[in-house]
């Protein structure tokens, strides 16, 4: 499953959505890996990630402009199970969806 959209003039099967994930974690070398692995699993490739450390935290963002609606609840879910996590934040909009 790609989190690209369909060509134009093709319909998609799943519904794609523009998500973002805010992610508060303990700040650790292998924090970043560990918050890609639920997006690898499923074959989907980030359009955007970023990250700063303030102190012992570490703040980041995981953005997708088109992901498939049926798989959003689900990373979500693995991103909370992450070692060292303290807050995940899920934003869905259309308003970023074209967002670069």
């Amino acid at each position: 499953m790609s989190a690209l959209p369909a060509p134009a003039g093709e319909a998609s099967a799943v519904p794609c959505l523009p998500v973002r994930f805010f992610v508060d974690a303990d700040a650790d070398p292998g924090l970043l890996p560990r918050l890609l692995t639920p997006f690898a699993r499923r074959d989907l490739t980030p359009d955007r990630m970023w990250s700063h450390r303030n102190g012992a935290i570490m703040h980041v963002e995981i953005a997708l402009t088109a992901m498939p609606e049926s798989e959003i609840g689900l990373v979500e879910g693995n991103l909370r199970q992450v070692v060292g996590i303290h807050l995940v934040t899920r934003v869905v909009a259309a308003s970023f969806a074209r967002a670069a």
